[in-house]
């Protein structure tokens, strides 16, 4: 089924997104204030500089497809379906200038006011969290007369297209997302995307705003690290292709999924040592390197938002289950959860350890000598009674891989679970309040 499509605003986004729906067969229309723009895509021809862009144009143009107007009223009246592509710019200070969203959002609510029958609106522009209910739904119901979700419907389609290969981004997406505050509401896009080969994921309007922005803020800190590591390689003198060839060659830990799940801080042996020796060597160097310097504090940061949440909880008592860095392992070396214990220590709490990994009496060599100079008297803090340790528990903080049946009867319903290692939602024990460090 071809739909007919209003898309307001034909910058770099609303041009090639036009450009597309009527290549895959869709009537466009595309809106915007500047007359140069609506008269150059009206006549067959591409607003700006982009790679298939004028054969796109030029194709839709001649088939009839694609056509252009500055009359928002006229485009929302003729469709059934309006995408919002206008740019969100950053103000001196930072902050999102969201009045194009909401002029937009203005006249489309203008338009509905005339139209009797059900429309959809899509924002494609990238906006915070929250953007897409709190300000543009209630500006098109203001302007409209109309309700959300009854007269018409308001969804979230964020873009991952690059300048330079944007129609081929658009054509042969990552994923494909929508967000909406109704599953029946995104039938149109189900209709409008089914060609595209392509992972679709269908969820909230907030987490379909916050994945467009987890994605930019992870290309930005991947382009400062390479760029980092590559300075540090000239500096030291070794040759930065063939490390990186070789470091992306690794799509077991290095390009993958790996760490990339919230969770609580690193430790281990080996993490904190090498950041901190790296680092070093770059301040001899007389190199600033402010992406791999700022690793350390905002690890420290973690471990911090793990005690405010324990002490939040206003209680004292606690149990703490996992004691080395991660599960599996006896190593307490640098272990987040050491540190944890000792700052809660610190502020008067009671606590209790668990750990099937750690047996004081098998420790050894710099793991024994570690623990000793943190916490020389974790022995009095230690059992391998878990439920003893949770019985007499208020707060229950899991810094393992646990059993979700095992703790799960243990637990009584005062008592407030925190949960630190980000356990798998089929693996987390039922519990009257229970709470992620991140999520």
């Amino acid at each position: 089924m071809n739909l007919s499509i209003s898309l307001f605003g034909l910058g770099y986004v609303g041009s090639v997104s036009a450009a597309c729906f009527a290549h895959m067969g869709h009537k466009v229309t595309g809106v915007d204030i500047s007359k140069t723009k609506v008269e150059m895509l009206d006549s067959g021809r591409t607003p700006i500089i982009e790679a298939r862009m004028e054969e796109l144009v030029a194709e839709a143009h001649k088939s009839c497809r694609l056509h252009a107007t500055n009359d928002s009223i006229a485009a929302v009246l003729a469709s059934d379906i309006s995408f919002v592509c206008v740019g969100t710019p950053s103000l001196r200070s930072g902050k999102l200038d969201l009045s194009h969203v909401e002029h937009v959002s203005g006249e489309i609510g203008a338009a509905l006011k005339q139209k009797s029958t059900f429309h959809t609106i899509v924002l494609r522009s990238t906006v915070l969290p929250g953007t897409t209910e709190t300000l543009m739904v209630p500006t098109i119901e203001k302007a409209s007369g109309k309700r959300a979700g009854v007269d018409f419907a308001v969804c979230y389609n964020p873009e991952f297209m690059r300048e330079g290969s944007a129609v081929g981004d658009f054509l042969q997406p990552p994923y494909t997302i929508l967000g909406s505050q109704n599953p029946e509401h995104l039938a149109p896009l189900r209709e409008l995307y089914g060609s595209l080969p392509a992972a679709t994921f269908e969820t909230s309007i907030r987490v379909a705003e916050m994945v467009k922005y987890v994605s930019n803020l992870y290309h930005a800190v991947k382009v400062g690290f390479a760029n980092e590591v590559g300075t540090l390689c000239k500096h030291l003198n070794v040759e930065a292709d063939q490390v990186t060839k070789i470091f992306m060659s690794d799509t077991k830990l290095n390009i993958s999924a790996a760490y990339l799940a919230p969770g609580f801080a690193f430790g281990g042996s080996c993490l904190p040592k090498d950041l901190r020796a790296i680092t070093h060597r770059a301040k001899e160097l007389d190199l600033d390197l402010p992406l791999l310097q700022s690793l350390m504090p905002s690890n420290e940061e973690h471990v911090d938002r793990g005690v405010e949440a324990v002490l939040g909880t206003g209680k004292r008592k606690i149990a703490m289950l996992g004691l080395s860095f991660k599960a599996g392992t006896d190593d307490l070396r640098e272990s987040p959860q050491v540190q944890l214990i000792k700052r809660l220590i610190g502020e008067g709490c009671q606590v209790k350890v668990w750990d099937k990994d750690v047996s004081l009496g098998r420790l050894a060599g710099s793991n024994r000598q570690y623990i000793e100079d943190v916490i020389p008297h974790i022995g009095s803090l230690l059992s391998a009674d878990m439920p003893e340790v949770v019985r007499d528990a208020e707060v229950v903080i899991v810094g393992t891989k646990v059993g979700k049946d095992e703790l799960a009867k243990l637990l009584t319903p005062a008592q407030t679970v925190i949960d630190l290692v980000n356990l798998d939602p089929a693996r987390r024990p039922q519990a009257a309040s229970y709470q992620g460090i991140c999520w």
